[in-house]
């Protein structure tokens, strides 16, 4: 679901994993068009890292 909303809304993704600040200078970088294949590409990246340290946590 979280990868959809990374696609889609890149910056809620953000919000989402507990970075706002981040989600706020998505957002500023999503208002341009041609800023919103980075901010998705970010969304993207920033979502697979959570990922990895959600797992990384479970195995301590």
């Amino acid at each position: 679901m979280r990868l959809l909303i990374a696609l889609l809304l890149p910056f809620l993704t953000f919000f989402t994993i507990g970075r706002p600040i981040a989600g706020i200078v998505c957002l500023i970088l999503q208002v341009t068009l041609i800023g919103w294949l980075p901010a998705t590409i970010w969304a993207v990246y920033a979502l697979s890292q959570y990922k990895t340290d959600m797992k990384l946590r479970a195995y301590r």
